[in-house]
């Protein structure tokens, strides 16, 4: 990833995506974040063509995701083949 222009850029196959918080359910879920879940940070050309955007909630494959630390922010880098759904 790279920063122009005060905006950060995904580079090449790889996107960022953002982790969120557990969602409740009736399932018991013991974990801070969902797991194999998260909100679209930063898109790569290829998922921005196929409908995906920054914000969207998205599904990736199990120990697809690299954890970065991006302006104080936890991020993953997964490939862009990784992401599997977009909900």
């Amino acid at each position: 990833m790279y920063k122009q222009n005060g905006k950060w850029n995904s580079y090449d196959r790889f996107c960022f995506v953002k982790p969120i918080p557990v969602t409740e359910s009736f399932i018991f879920k013991p974990f801070k974040e969902e797991p194999l879940m998260g909100e679209m940070a930063y898109p790569n050309d290829y998922l921005s063509s196929k409908g995906v955007k920054s914000g969207d909630i998205v599904c990736f494959q199990p120990e697809s995701e690299y954890e970065f630390d991006v302006d104080g922010e936890k991020m993953y880098r997964i490939y862009d083949h990784q992401i599997t759904i977009k909900l």
